[in-house]
């Protein structure tokens, strides 16, 4: 019974684990073409109100009976708001300034679930197999491909700008969160918790939308912009976050992040599909090689 239960909670993990890259690996393409019209705390403040306004009517009696929680752990909560909410969007929309969509996704997803692995091990005290290396290597082997485009002589020649080190901040920032929500108040609802998060990193970001807002203006308010908005607060944040709060639990905080390095390999298959862009024998090796990199990180030893 108890055999079947780990396999049906394993099963429930890797599909929304699945389902949130999917649906994330859209904000990368939209981080570098909105850039251009929204400065990118403004963009991020408004995703996250936005975010934050439509959990309320599910969080409204949390909010009103059950804000105790958070004030005993308030520490808690902010730095989980600080890193999951604040910085990490916002650091990957200002890292679109830098540098072009598919290296926002690459580096990001390719840096995230190390750290998480390597957080979770250390704060977590989660158990690495060999069998999860072997995998997390052969995932990162699958997204190097991608990077290097097939050409290994490309290896010797790449370079870091400063979009990607603000991408690498925000691949930290996001390891940090991944780490934290393991550890989310026993028995606390994982919308409820989310509504929390939100609100306290929107709150955060408040001082420094107002700093850019006298800098550099506000946006245009079309349909166009509305609708990127309406992605990014109800697929991008409540049921991505949602889903891969379940995912953490469902599978532990490592052995989820690696599921990050599928972002990339959808962004690719999205690029082809949206903006038209032809496919190459080298995004089907990638997407193939992750996904063996995933079924063996998956594999469960036998007694």
């Amino acid at each position: 019974m108890t055999t079947a239960l780990t396999k049906r909670n394993t099963l429930t993990g890797i599909s929304v684990a699945v389902l949130a890259t999917l649906i994330w690996s859209g904000n990368f393409i939209i981080a570098r073409g909105i850039i251009k019209v929204i400065p990118p705390v403004t963009l991020a403040f408004y995703r996250w109100l936005l975010a934050t306004l439509i959990l309320l009517p599910f969080s409204w009696s949390f909010f009103k009976s059950g804000w105790s929680i958070v004030k005993d752990r308030f520490l808690y909560f902010l730095v989980a708001a600080a890193m999951g909410i604040s910085i990490f969007n916002t650091f990957v929309y200002i890292g679109g300034h830098y540098s072009e969509a598919v290296n926002l996704a690459l580096i990001g997803t390719t840096s995230s679930p190390i750290m998480s692995v390597i957080l979770a091990v250390i704060f977590l005290k989660e158990r690495i197999s060999i069998i999860r290396i072997i995998g997390m290597l052969v995932c990162l082997a699958g997204v190097l491909l991608l990077l290097i485009k097939g050409d290994i002589n490309n290896l010797f020649t790449l370079t870091f700008s400063a979009g990607d080190w603000w991408v690498l901040g925000a691949a930290l920032a996001f390891a940090i969160y991944n780490t934290m929500v393991k550890k989310k108040p026993v028995g606390m609802p994982s919308i409820h918790f989310l509504f929390a998060v939100f609100l306290i990193g929107t709150i955060l970001l408040l001082p420094f939308y107002i700093l850019e807002y006298r800098h550099q203006g506000g946006f245009e308010l079309s349909f166009a912009n509305a609708s990127i908005f309406i992605y990014l607060a109800l697929g991008a944040s409540v049921v991505c976050f949602l889903l891969w709060n379940m995912a953490i639990a469902k599978l532990g905080s490592g052995r989820a992040a690696l599921f990050g390095n599928l972002i990339p390999v959808f962004s690719s298959v999205e690029a082809v599909l949206i903006l038209g862009e032809k496919i190459s024998w080298v995004q089907v090796a990638s997407f193939g090689i992750v996904i063996a990199g995933l079924v063996i990180s998956n594999l469960q030893r036998r007694n």
